[in-house]
């Protein structure tokens, strides 16, 4: 039988199940208290925290998500990452992944002590990946991590390969190529992986029970158009969306994608596609036009002095019909939450900031109200680099621009409260650069 470039992977989580650690928290940090001790928590990372002596650090920030004030205790991430940034939760909100793009390494947080995680031999190092990435997750278990790295070097074959990790023991278990391997989606029971690759028509499918056997663990499935990401309905259908022109292919559009039969059973045309949410029967999927003909007004019918805009597409899954679209800001649309109370909260980069004085202020973030169909673009420029809606609360974070938001859901602004030290007017000041948020409780 062929020999396939695949590492042999063996997890023997039975003997070697994470445990608790130890407080990481710098003592030489001023604001460090030990464990926060909340019940509702949202980290955030921040590469640049200050520690209040001139000096910064690496860390994760923690926000009572009851109260919205900033803990005094912080994660000290010193000489484990250096700038902590893209995050990933594991299903039970067990543990988070932090990846650094300065060593291109990722860090494994055991959330209910706020520090590095450990098994019975110690704590899990810092697991150096073979180049960026942008995609990763915590496979259901919480044994595997698995990461997207489109530049990883593989003999004989073109760059690109999804790296298995070991989370055990802190080391890369598994190696699997796939050229220009850039993003990654888990199927709900964690048996496929659908793998995106740059510059491609072709989806990779990984099945995981077959890495480290004899057995190539991937499916190729073409006849798709530059597909960047996917939205599984259940373990067997995922939507796949095609950025197609966006991406320098040709058409957008939505494909149903049956993974057991590895066949394309139909593609519904959309405005743009980059990325999506499902919610009931209804998908939202984002994404920018490219201007046909070039240089055509992609904003007309809005009130904005921007003359590039994106799409915000709505699915009706039963039927796979637009149902509805809405004009949005563009960029690259790669963040999409939505609260309680039915606001879409829609985030990309690279978009047209707008900031005339006294008039126009828009970045990139969008909300749709999923009610009306209303949309608001808040006064705000920037990159969107993480949304999070806070469970059983009007409220909903948002990092954009490096800064920390915290918008009230039902009015579609930013929070306004009577503030006290902690809470300036419904706002939190965090001192740093951040980038990444999530909720752990």
């Amino acid at each position: 039988m062929k020999r396939f470039l695949v590492s042999i992977f063996v997890l023997l989580a039975s003997s070697l199940a994470l445990v608790s650690c130890g407080n990481s928290n710098s003592s030489s940090t001023a604001t460090n208290k030990g464990p926060s001790k909340l019940k509702f928590r949202v980290f955030v990372t921040n590469p640049l925290f200050s520690t209040g002596t001139g000096s910064h650090l690496p860390a994760v920030n923690i926000v009572d998500a009851s109260r919205d004030v900033l803990s005094l205790s912080v994660i000290s991430l010193s000489g484990n990452s250096a700038q902590p940034g893209l995050m990933a939760l594991s299903a039970n909100l067990q543990f988070t992944m932090i990846y650094s793009p300065t060593g291109n390494t990722i860090s494994l947080l055991d959330n209910s002590t706020e520090g590095i995680a450990q098994t019975a031999g110690g704590a899990v190092q810092a697991i150096t990946l073979p180049g960026f990435t942008e995609s990763m997750f915590i496979g259901n278990a919480n044994t595997a991590g698995y990461a997207a790295v489109p530049t990883a070097p593989v003999i004989g074959q073109a760059p690109g390969a999804v790296v298995v990790l070991n989370l055990l023991n802190g080391s890369i278990a598994a190696s699997i190529p796939v050229p220009g391997a850039h993003f990654i989606v888990p199927s709900p029971d964690g048996n496929h992986i659908l793998v995106f690759s740059d510059n491609s028509d072709t989806v990779t499918v990984i099945t995981t029970i077959a890495i480290g056997t004899s057995t190539d663990p991937r499916t190729y499935i073409a006849g798709f158009d530059r597909p960047v990401w996917a939205i599984f309905n259940d373990n067997t259908t995922a939507y796949v969306l095609n950025c197609g022109a966006q991406c320098k292919g040709n058409a957008a559009g939505v494909s149903v994608l049956n993974v057991n039969t590895s066949s394309i059973e139909s593609t519904t045309p959309v405005s743009a596609a980059t990325y999506g949410l499902l919610h009931g029967s209804n998908l939202y999927v984002a994404g920018t036009p490219a201007p046909n003909p070039v240089g055509t007004n992609t904003c007309n019918g809005t009130a904005t002095a921007a003359t590039s805009c994106g799409r915000l597409t709505v699915l009706e899954t039963g039927s796979m019909t637009v149902a509805g679209s809405a004009i949005i800001t563009d960029g690259y649309h790669d963040r999409m939450q939505l609260s309680q109370d039915g606001q879409l909260f829609i985030g990309s980069h690279g978009c047209t900031n707008i900031n005339i004085s006294g008039g126009e202020v828009r970045g990139c973030l969008s909300i749709l109200n999923t009610n009306s169909s209303k949309v608001v673009i808040p006064l705000q420029n920037g990159d969107v680099t993480g949304i999070q809606p806070i469970t059983g609360r009007p409220v909903a974070y948002v990092i954009q621009n490096g800064q920390f938001w915290i918008y009230d859901t039902p009015a579609d602004t930013l929070q306004l409260i009577p503030g006290d030290a902690n809470n300036n007017n419904g706002q939190i000041d965090i001192v740093g650069q951040l980038f990444d948020l999530k909720l752990v409780d």
